[in-house]
């Protein structure tokens, strides 16, 4: 098995287009890794380092910017604003005619929507920027600011956004699709020796038969993630107008993913559940003694190991499995394509038939897919409260970007590694 992934990834770095994709991206992870060490002026490193290790929900916003959070670089931000603008624009689809409609506009209007996104992108990051001050001033690790300093903060934060943004989409430009994942992928496996040292600290302290029981089941999750992320549903397509040399109709197969939204629809998850207990941290030493109380209470009941965060969670990534996967697939235009290109469905008529029926198929494979998103993100969770260690450093949604931003990655190579194949016949 190692023989034959060493000669898949031999193969993929001798083939030109692939080998060049994987210098700019490389080139690209470099800058921002570089550019996530330059630290933003007026925090005390120790304290805030301190308050990540036993902060959970501060280790997962670290998780989604991309590993900056914990050292509170300029990119400390990271991604979160421009997650939360896409996702804004993705729930506004399903309610703004006029979006709904660039939405069906093909590349034009996904470029017209991402314009829109990136606007919408610098007033939420300056927002989060002094929301994250604010919480920061109040748990004593940022000293007040004036207001000039405290602008200059807020502008250089909003900056780090923009230029992490950029550096995504020049990676989905010019090297591997969807570089907003790449760059948080990044960040994770960035984290995985401090990972690894805290879990390896917790697992000194348990008993040794949960945690065997706990790492079996991070294996059988990994292993679930693949599978899942493979499994396809074969629909058949046979083609009137083109003949073999049997004169028979020619035939082929439409691959329906179980898994169409990939990793989108986690991130856009978490970005939403963290949101109560952000506001509950902020609120939480309120002068209002009410507002303080009601904060508490609310910063609790959504922590990550709470049974309400897990249920909310897993509604939310299947929800937002069916929103993305309506995105990435649409019936409509895969039964005009079918229809001009003389294919058909067996037992289908081709037009609006075929278009139903797929969307039939659609709704019935995303119900399990979703489903199966949703569970293996809170399991991880469940187990860590079955095995008493709440803090495990290891989580369900860092397993889940890192497996299916792999599986992406390598499932681009091996297209890129058919086309070439094509290429050389012609």
């Amino acid at each position: 098995m190692f023989k034959s992934i060493a000669q898949f990834f031999v193969k993929a770095a001798k083939t030109r287009s692939i080998r060049k994709k994987l210098i700019i991206t490389g080139i690209i992870l470099v800058v921002f890794r570089l550019a996530a060490h330059i630290p933003a002026a007026g925090i005390d490193r120790d304290t805030l380092s301190a308050l990540f290790l036993g902060s959970p929900l501060l280790s997962l916003l670290d998780v989604f910017s991309g590993g900056t959070l914990a050292n509170f670089s300029i990119l400390a931000l990271g991604l979160n604003p421009y997650i939360n603008a896409s996702i804004i624009f993705q729930l506004l689809g399903y309610v703004v005619p006029s979006i709904a409609e660039l939405q069906k506009e093909g590349e034009y209007g996904q470029e017209k929507i991402n314009q829109y996104t990136r606007l919408v992108t610098i007033p939420l990051a300056a927002v989060q920027a002094f929301g994250m001050y604010a919480l920061l001033k109040g748990q004593n690790i940022i000293t007040g600011l004036s207001p000039i300093d405290l602008f200059s903060l807020v502008i250089t934060m909003t900056a780090g956004t923009v230029f992490a943004v950029w550096l995504g989409e020049l990676i989905t430009e010019y090297g591997f699709k969807n570089g907003v994942s790449i760059l948080i992928f990044v960040g994770i496996i960035a984290r995985l020796p401090v990972i690894l040292s805290q879990s390896a600290s917790i697992f000194q302290s348990q008993d040794i038969f949960k945690m065997i029981i706990f790492f079996a089941v991070l294996v059988l999750i990994v292993g679930l993630v693949v599978f899942v992320g493979e499994a396809t549903r074969q629909i058949p397509i046979h083609y009137a107008k083109r003949r073999t040399e049997s004169g028979l109709a020619a035939s082929s197969y439409l691959p329906i993913r179980l898994n169409q939204a990939g990793v989108i629809p986690i991130i856009f998850a978490v970005s939403l559940v963290l949101i109560p207990s952000m506001i509950g941290q902020f609120l939480s030493n309120a002068s209002n003694i009410q507002i303080a109380g009601i904060a508490r209470t609310m910063s609790t009941a959504f922590s990550p190991q709470s049974v309400l965060y897990n249920v909310v969670y897993f509604f939310l990534v299947f929800g937002f499995t069916y929103f993305y996967t309506a995105v990435v697939f649409n019936p409509e235009k895969i039964s005009e394509d079918l229809q001009k290109g003389g294919g058909f469905i067996p037992g289908i008529r081709p037009g609006k038939e075929t278009e139903k029926y797929l969307s039939h198929i659609l709704s019935r494979i995303t119900v399990v897919g979703g489903a199966f998103l949703g569970l293996i993100a809170v399991l991880p969770s469940l187990f860590q409260n079955f095995v008493g260690a709440s803090n495990m450093a290891i989580g369900g949604t860092s397993i889940l970007i890192v497996v299916s931003v792999v599986l992406e990655i390598v499932r681009e190579i091996e297209g890129e590694l058919v086309m070439e194949r094509y290429e050389g016949f012609i």
